[in-house]
């Protein structure tokens, strides 16, 4: 063999060759990943949403991108629900989550727990979002708010019981509209759930007979409190009510999406009730109006009358005019005596012609000729009755007399008396003769009562 070729003494060893660690993909994968998530556990990133999908599973599929990089991020279902806005692209945000790797595409994404608008809140944020969306839909166009109810009969009120703002409605009408007839809705108006409360306590209302306009609101507070009436489930409920919907939500200087749908806008929920009764207080004071007006116009009429009345009554032409009236009222007493005697007369020519007509109809005898006819039609019945009986009974006779030589004939019978039938094996055909059969052939043996299959084993 030959030997390796020796070093001088002094000369450095030559390095080893390293050894090789093989690992695989998804093995590489997995430490990346461990090393991503322990790393980077809980991360804030700033960007712009881009490629925003959200499928039909609930969950959130995004990028985040700046103008250098782009990354890719995931927010589920648990998380997607609790979000204020919509995310769409272009919007600038803030996500917190933790950083991972998608082991089947190899590719490292973010797994977003929360998500907020940069610069601007999500409340508001959602705000703008719903309001374009609804706007675009045609629910703030002025062609559709419809007019109050002058009189209002019944007066629906959604709200809560707890509040100051049912408290103000009630204090409002009953000074104003005393006779007024409220049907309250308790709802919650604010916290989990209050949006789908009022929803439905204003579709009710509008659907319950004889409620002719609805009061929807609350007190103040921040824009989180009032936030129920800027849920789009809120605004649609207002759009697809049957009866006008006053909108009283806050302050003055709170507007919600619920006040730019209403049909009226209120300020405050005591305005409101000033604004539903506003009919009453004009139509109370122009009926006052108008009866002072009346009542002014007919005593000046009545006496510029008069003054007319004494003005003719010292003319020398109107000096005898109590004379002439008393001549024409002799005269209207006596047209008065002719007609009541014109009118005596008539019924009594009108009663006589009546009896004269009753007397003919009397002579020709309808009821004697009804009672004939009722005779003639009773014996008849009888005379046909007594016809089928007997014809029935004939007939029944017939039947008897053929159905006994029927059984006298029946085959039945002759089996009854100790005979019996014999076919051949497939009863196609009946046996009368030994020759017929062969031995071992089947036979079938008809009785009175059930059948005997049996089998030939001998012949005479």
């Amino acid at each position: 063999m030959n030997e390796p070729p020796r070093l001088p003494f002094g000369a450095a060893s030559p390095p080893r060759a390293p050894s090789r660690q093989v690992v695989t993909v998804s093995a590489l994968t997995t430490q990346i990943r461990t090393v991503l998530e322990s790393t980077y556990d809980e991360v804030w990133v700033e960007g712009e949403l881009s490629n925003t999908r959200l499928w039909k599973t609930g969950h959130l599929y995004f990028s985040l991108r700046d103008d250098q990089a782009q990354l890719k991020a995931v927010m589920f279902r648990s998380a997607v629900r609790y979000l204020r806005f919509k995310p769409e692209d272009g919007l600038k945000v803030i996500a917190r989550g933790r950083v991972t790797v998608y082991e089947p595409k190899g590719e490292y994404q973010i797994v977003c727990e929360h998500l907020q608008p940069h610069g601007q809140g999500a409340l508001q944020v959602a705000f703008d979002q719903l309001k374009r969306q609804l706007e675009s839909d045609g629910l703030f166009a002025a062609d559709r708010k419809r007019p109050l109810p002058l009189l209002p009969r019944q007066i629906g009120v959604v709200t809560s019981l707890d509040g100051a703002a049912i408290r103000d409605i009630l204090t409002v009408l009953t000074r104003r509209h005393p006779t007024a007839h409220v049907l309250i809705h308790p709802v919650r108006v604010q916290g989990e759930g209050a949006a789908a409360q009022v929803a439905r306590g204003i579709s009710l209302l509008s659907r319950t007979p004889g409620v002719d306009v609805i009061i929807a609101g609350r007190g103040g507070g921040s824009l989180e409190d009032l936030w129920a009436f800027n849920e789009e489930s809120v605004a649609r409920a207002i759009a697809d009510a049957t009866v006008p919907v006053i909108s009283a939500v806050g302050h003055e200087t709170d507007v919600t999406l619920s006040d730019m749908v209403a049909d009226v806008r209120a300020p405050t929920p005591s305005a409101a009730a000033e604004i539903v009764v506003a009919g009453r207080e004009e139509l109370v004071n122009r009926i006052d109006q108008l009866s002072r007006a009346m009542r002014g116009s007919v005593i000046d009429r009545l006496g510029r009358r008069r003054t007319r009345l004494l003005e003719l009554t010292r003319r020398p032409g109107m000096a005898a005019w109590p004379a002439r009236l008393a001549g024409r009222g002799r005269h209207t007493a006596e047209l008065t005596h002719a007609l009541t005697n014109a009118g005596r007369a008539i019924p009594s020519s009108l009663e006589r012609r009546l009896h004269a007509v009753r007397s003919r109809l009397d002579a020709c005898e309808p009821g004697r000729r009804l009672e004939a006819s009722r005779t003639r039609v009773v014996t008849a019945h009888e005379r046909l009755r007594a016809a089928t009986a007997q014809r029935r009974q004939a007939l029944a006779s017939r039947v008897g007399d053929v159905a006994g030589r029927l059984d006298a004939l029946s085959p039945l019978g002759v089996l009854s008396r100790g005979y019996s039938l014999c076919w051949n094996d497939d009863r196609t055909a009946i046996l009368r003769d030994a020759d017929q059969v062969s031995l071992g052939d089947g036979v079938a043996v008809k009785l009175r009562r059930g059948e005997l299959t049996c089998r030939v084993i001998g012949k005479k």
